[in-house]
């Protein structure tokens, strides 16, 4: 719930924000693993739906979060074809996956599909940028955060600059940015980017 700390991904994470939602809203978790992060969701009163590529992780999920729908499938899908009447979603949470993806630009042009007209997208992702890089080599960290010995791992890194131009190419609107993790300024563990789908 707000405020929590969750193991989504690899360490425990504050939960993203929680962004006013209207009444038993459809929200889509991509990319939701053991499925926690869509439970505390669905525990708020929505209509919560779960896809990842994972077969694993997907019949975990199943298995805690039986009430909950999801499917076995790629982020690159229409992301409505796996949910039978589902015809838009009100909100997309993807914690901590984008940079695993290999087309992040079909990543946000699924997503601007999926959702209905000024329905939000909601991204965490490591922040990376210069300062931060340079203290992790000074202190001699840069090989663990930035290892090459992970399968599969991430393959992305990405600084709000980046991550930017890649929500705004797909044509969404900017509605929030928090960096997360630190209280210093631009050496974040993470960040959060909202963004809409215009026309509303």
């Amino acid at each position: 719930m707000p405020g929590e700390l969750h193991a989504y991904h690899d360490y425990a994470q504050p939960d993203p924000p929680y962004q006013p939602l209207p009444p038993a809203a459809r929200v889509l978790d991509a990319g939701w693993s053991d499925g926690n992060f869509t439970a505390d969701i669905a525990a708020l009163g929505h209509r919560c739906h779960g896809i990842d590529l994972s077969a694993g992780g997907i019949a975990r999920a199943r298995e805690r979060y039986p009430g909950i729908e999801s499917s076995a499938s790629s982020l690159n899908d229409d992301r409505r074809a796996a949910f039978p009447g589902v015809t838009a979603f009100d909100a997309i949470y993807s914690v901590e996956v984008i940079e695993h993806l290999y087309s992040p630009v079909t990543f946000a042009r699924r997503a601007m599909e999926a959702l209905r007209t000024g329905g939000l997208l909601i991204i965490t992702t490591p922040y990376w940028k210069y300062a931060k890089n340079l203290l992790l080599a000074i202190t001699g960290r840069i090989d663990r955060a930035l290892t090459a010995l992970w399968e599969g791992g991430h393959i992305k890194h990405w600084s709000r600059a980046t991550l930017t131009r890649l929500l705004t190419g797909a044509g969404f609107e900017f509605v929030a940015f928090h960096g997360r993790g630190r209280p210093i300024p631009f050496l974040w563990t993470n960040m959060v980017r909202i963004v809409r789908k215009p026309g509303a």
